[in-house]
């Protein structure tokens, strides 16, 4: 044994070379204004911080409940929970690969083999020969002790698998970051959503009430012969629309509830006690931050968790690469034993085994070349992924910024028209107080009015929802680990 581990120590020491590329990070991409977006507007402050729990700045103490809910009973975050431990498992599995596996062993055998002749006297039959030669075809072997198996990482295949199995695990953390990111989004836009709808049914439940006073009242001229009947049928149509509206929103209603209720992971309608009370549609800061395009690079989950499987497709080329080198593996055995029970307790019967074993695939037809280049296409694929998502991550910033632009300036323009509107209506309730204009005349000043908020309530929910864009195209949304 001494002289193996002579032998094999020089190999050893040899052990440290690493095979494939070494990772030299991910590509960089330019982008066009530098280190600001393109689509940024006055609103837009780069320097200001970046708050983590972004739905905070809302200032809903219902949607921070709802938020902290679902970041902790969403059914798709505790999978990404599992998947994390996964990996982990993988990365300590594959470590522990890298060293000796040790096993203990207990062995008895009990052989009668006829013609075996283990015996040390003279042939049966010759002079001086024993009768019975029974003890002579028998055969028995006791022994306890333990057996190692070690594959020395020659060339660090083995080395560059632990690395590409953590850059997997990496991924699969920023890919949990990531489900963390769309859920904090779909919660507050089913939030603002619903906040929207229930609005929209009260104004809507108003502007019923006072159609069904115009068709009342349209109803009674035509009964006095001032007008035809048409006008009735149109007074009616038009109540009927609002109707169905009421219909519409009260469905709304119960679906965004519903969503609301699976998203924080309970059962739909069990969230109808904390969402009965109508509020505000929230509105976001007066400043947005949003830092600079290499901080959304390095921030966003998806991006991470690309460039982590990047950094997995790169080492797997070393693994390839390994093939091209000598296999060394050593076997060990100690243990105690002879072919009488007893022996297994004597000191004296102590036996070791040294089985080293060297394996070199000297010709095979182009399977690790195969192999190579088969590992070197999935790192270029991994790179084009990387840059795909990058890309992407980036476009989906200034679309957001350049969305939620435009979405301030129509809800100043809504609030605006809704202004002139309420101010027509007061002037309207003094002529008809006056005796100037009809109550019908009034009531449709009135529904206008209505009409005018429920528009700024839309564009509200738009913008807010346009805000909680930019949120999530900023990755933004959890903490770090």
């Amino acid at each position: 044994m001494r002289k193996t581990l002579t032998l094999l120590a020089p190999m050893a020491l040899l052990a440290g070379c690493m095979s494939g590329p070494d990772y030299a990070g991910p590509p960089q991409l330019a982008t066009a204004a530098g280190n600001a977006f393109v689509r940024a507007g006055p609103e837009i402050d780069p320097l200001a911080p970046i708050a983590g729990d972004w739905w905070t700045l809302l200032g809903d103490p219902v949607l921070n409940e709802l938020e902290a809910r679902a970041l902790v009973g969403n059914p798709g975050v505790a999978a990404a929970r599992a998947r994390i431990e996964q990996a982990r498992a993988s990365v300590r599995q594959e470590r522990a690969n890298r060293l000796p596996a040790v096993a203990a062993q207990a062995t008895a055998v009990q052989a009668n083999i006829p013609g075996l002749d283990i015996g040390s006297g003279p042939p049966p039959g010759s002079p001086g020969a024993p009768a019975d030669t029974e003890e002579q075809d028998s055969l028995s072997v006791y022994n306890v002790g333990l057996n190692a198996n070690w594959e020395i990482d020659f060339a660090g295949g083995q080395a560059r698998r632990v690395e590409a199995i953590n850059a997997q695990a990496a991924a699969s953390v920023a890919n949990a970051e990531d489900a963390k990111v769309q859920l904090a989004a779909e919660v507050a836009r089913a939030y603002v959503s619903l906040r929207e709808a229930q609005g929209r049914l009260e104004l809507v439940q108003r502007e019923r009430d006072l159609q069904q006073q115009i068709l009342e009242l349209t109803y009674q001229r035509y009964t006095q012969g001032a007008l035809a009947l048409f006008p009735v049928g149109d007074a009616n149509a038009e109540l009927e629309l609002l109707k169905s509206q009421i219909a519409e929103a009260q469905a709304d209603i119960d679906v965004f509830k519903d969503t609301l209720a699976v998203l924080t992971g309970e059962a739909p309608g069990a969230l109808d006690g904390l969402l009965a009370a109508q509020a505000e549609i929230p509105l976001p800061p007066e400043r947005v931050a949003v830092g600079d395009p290499a901080a959304l690079i390095a921030r966003r989950p998806d991006v991470r968790a690309a460039e982590r499987m990047l950094a997995a497709a790169n080492a797997r080329i070393g693994v390839a690469e390994a093939a091209r080198f000598p296999k060394i593996s050593f076997m060990g055995i100690l243990g105690l034993g002879g072919s009488e029970p007893d022996d297994i307790l004597d000191p004296g019967n102590l036996s070791a085994i040294a089985l080293p074993r060297l394996q070199w695939n000297l010709l095979d037809f182009g399977r690790t070349a195969a192999s190579i280049d088969q590992a070197e296409s999935a790192r270029d694929e991994a790179e084009a992924r990387y840059l795909e998502v990058v890309l992407g991550a980036l476009r989906d910033a200034e679309q957001s910024l350049a969305r939620f632009g435009q979405q301030r300036a129509n809800v100043a323009a809504l609030a605006q028209i809704s202004r002139q509107a309420d101010t027509a209506a007061e002037l309207n309730e003094q002529r008809r107080a006056a005796g100037v204009i009809s109550q019908g005349e009034l009531n449709t000043s009135i529904r206008q009015r209505e009409q005018a908020r429920a528009n700024l309530d839309r564009a509200i929910a738009a913008m807010t929802n346009g805000w909680i864009a930019i949120q999530k195209s900023l990755g933004l949304g959890w903490r770090e680990p």
